[in-house]
């Protein structure tokens, strides 16, 4: 493509190695630094197959919002967008952390708005053995599959675990992942992708020269 639109693919095919759902979430806009980046949240049905890819929904779940979103597409739409919202939000903050950048205010501000929104909607409720935290979503929303992702990326930014986020050393893929290695020294966030066409490319380079 040649307008710069992103390229658009399903979440079927997308490789989940992030290290948490929250950093693949953000990943499913590939090949950032090329003017043609990859799109796989190109619909809402796309986010709910994401959703259940990462078992933040059931199949029972999927099914209903699917309905849902048939009857109300304009809803739909503006969930998506909400979704490509805060995944945009959470790669600035992801991308500074990895970094050793402490994130913009604004950034911070915005995630703590989203924040705000998510705890409204958790709830402590009886369970065997004790109490659990629950998500409490109204039969309406299309959107609150996003309120646990900002509250993981809060969790995960709050965390030791911010010192482990890295961006993939493959200078046109820009994905992220937690380098959970024992002398933290993973480069890519594939070396079956990002890994071997780095060596490609220096084996390439030493051949030309």
């Amino acid at each position: 493509m040649s307008n710069g639109l992103p390229v658009i693919r399903n979440v079927a095919n997308m490789e989940l190695v992030g290290g948490r759902p929250v950093v693949d979430f953000v990943n499913t806009l590939s090949d950032r630094a090329l003017p043609t980046p990859l799109e796989r949240l190109s619909s809402y049905d796309e986010l709910l197959h994401w959703c259940l890819r990462e078992e933040l929904i059931d199949r029972p779940e999927q099914a209903r919002l699917r309905r849902l979103a048939a009857a109300h597409p304009r809803k739909a739409a503006v969930a998506l967008a909400q979704a490509r919202l805060l995944r945009e939000l959470l790669f600035q903050l992801f991308a500074a952390s990895a970094e050793g950048r402490v994130p913009a205010p604004e950034l911070r501000t915005e995630l703590n708005d989203w924040l705000v929104q998510a705890a409204r909607r958790r709830r402590l409720e009886p369970s065997a053995g004790g109490l659990r935290w629950l998500w409490v979503r109204g039969d309406q929303e299309l959107d609150w599959m996003l309120w646990p992702l900002a509250w993981s990326a809060t969790e995960l930014l709050g965390s030791d675990d911010v010192g482990r986020l890295k961006e993939c050393a493959q200078d046109d893929c820009r994905w992220l992942f937690l380098d959970l290695s024992k002398n933290r020294s993973r480069r890519w966030c594939s070396m079956e992708q990002c890994g071997n066409r780095a060596k490609a490319k220096r084996h390439y380079e030493r051949r030309k020269s």
